[in-house]
């Protein structure tokens, strides 16, 4: 009987050990998730990472002697609504990105150069010419090609790459399409037999088809060998004479003797299908995305200072699908675009020319990051973080970036006349500075200009002539 009673009151005691520490427990998840001070020291913590919202990680995606492509990889951070990497692909005169498919979807911009796009839509194969400034989206999966068309000049673009829907998260794969031992294409991974039955031809003619090519994912068309004079040939011809001269490949006799025709036949048919010359006059456009062109777009906002304009789904319809915002700052030297928070959007940003500063703020109200800004120079911005970029006082500073919704993102500016301090001024913004309603508007008026502001590095701690001591 005597141990009976010692097991219940030792059972009774875990159970209120347990208790307790269940109630420890809950207070201190409370605590975690409410409790002011651990979130000032979660952000205090972060002050050791202050390259967080610099994008430094290049992986070097391609190489050939005609170009290469490289990819700089987002962060996987909590605070980060969408990942998207940002990619660079640069082509030298006369070369071409032979036909692939990408697992991700891609919103290009030309910064230099002139570009000819070959995109299948709907089985239909539509082209379109690119020039500088123009926006042009590549849905994944579909099947495309690039040509530097520009006269003795590189073509240099910039791309949003949506990886959301790829094979492995946050990478890029290009499955291309055309290819032979270096790259290879996706066709030739299956069996020969497979092959010689869906292309009804010989083991010979697979092997002089799918193992000719050999100078890489991106090729000169001044090379002299054989892969290569095809695709000079074809590309040379005006366009209606190409559109004709598929026709011809993929309707060919089959009777007639052709390697090299067999190649362009039935690889062509295989990639974009019968194509109708009829056809094609009267609906080319229809199925090729338009393109939109960023240096042709009259800015959004303008002023002595600089300008900036924003594009979204109600402009160019394309970014719609993408879910991708892109955006164009110019800042004059010796200006800046006023603090502001995003609040739809997390902000990628690539600096196309000049030179200035970049600061980013914690909520709690610390400085997160303070950066120089050059030329190449990628960053990001997460959703609702405060942020400036300044330029230098000798130079102009050109930013070009993404941003992660197609809507509009309407920033909030946090200082000039179009503050939201303007549109709050009042006695509880007064109450909550701690200072009078009087003192409050001469602060918030002192700031004569909107959106981009004049910065002057050497600026005296006054406004208009009052000093701070007489507010």
């Amino acid at each position: 009987m005597g141990k009976k009673v010692i097991v219940s009151v030792l059972v009774l005691a875990l159970v209120m050990c347990f208790g307790v520490m269940a109630m420890a427990m809950s207070f201190d998840h409370e605590d975690e998730d409410w409790g002011w001070d651990q979130r000032e020291e979660e952000w205090e913590g972060h002050k050791g990472h202050r390259h967080w919202f610099l994008l430094q990680r290049s992986r070097l995606l391609l190489r050939t002697e005609a170009g290469e492509m490289r990819v700089v990889r987002s962060v996987g951070r909590r605070m980060v609504n969408r990942h998207i990497n940002v990619g660079f692909l640069s082509m030298k005169p006369n070369s071409l990105f032979i036909p692939q498919y990408l697992d991700s979807s891609v919103v290009l911009f030309v910064h230099t150069g002139q570009a000819n796009v070959g995109l299948v839509h709907r089985h239909e194969l539509g082209e379109r010419q690119l020039k500088a400034g123009d926006l042009y989206r590549i849905p994944a999966g579909s099947t495309f090609y690039l040509q530097n068309v520009g006269e003795g000049q590189r073509l240099e673009l910039i791309l949003s790459i949506d990886t959301s829907d790829s094979l492995r998260m946050g990478t890029l794969e290009n499955f291309f399409i055309g290819g032979g031992n270096y790259p290879k294409s996706v066709i030739a991974g299956f069996d020969s037999e497979i092959l010689r039955n869906a292309f009804n031809v010989s083991s010979s003619e697979l092997r002089q088809v799918l193992t000719r090519q050999q100078e890489g994912p991106i090729i000169s068309l001044n090379n002299s060998q054989s892969s290569s004079n095809l695709w000079t040939k074809f590309l040379s011809m005006k366009e209606q004479d190409r559109l004709q001269e598929l026709k011809k490949m993929v309707d060919f006799p089959q009777e007639q003797e052709q390697t090299q025709t067999w190649s362009w036949r039935k690889l062509l048919n295989s990639m974009f299908g019968t194509i109708e010359k009829e056809k094609r006059k009267q609906n080319h456009h229809e199925h090729s995305q338009e393109t939109y062109n960023l240096y042709e777009r009259r800015p959004d906002f303008k002023n002595n200072y600089g300008s900036s304009l924003a594009v979204d789904e109600s402009d160019y319809s394309p970014l719609q699908n993408s879910g991708i915002g892109v955006y164009l700052v110019n800042l004059n030297a010796g200006s800046m675009l006023a603090p502001h928070v995003n609040p739809t959007a997390t902000e990628y940003g690539v600096v196309l020319r000049g030179s200035g500063s970049l600061q980013i703020v914690f909520p709690n109200g610390t400085l997160a990051m303070k950066a120089k800004l050059n030329p190449g120079r990628v960053f990001w911005v997460p959703r609702y973080f405060p942020f400036v970029q300044v330029a230098s006082n000798n130079e102009k500073l050109e930013i070009f970036g993404f941003t992660t919704s197609a809507q509009p993102n309407r920033p909030q500016f946090l200082a000039g006349s179009s503050s939201v301090l303007e549109a709050l001024r009042g006695p509880e913004l007064a109450a909550a500075f701690g200072v009078s309603e009087e003192r409050l508007n001469r602060f918030v008026n002192a700031q004569r200009e909107a959106v981009i502001l004049p910065y002057n590095a050497e600026r005296h701690h006054e406004t208009h002539g009052i000093p701070m001591a007489d507010w």
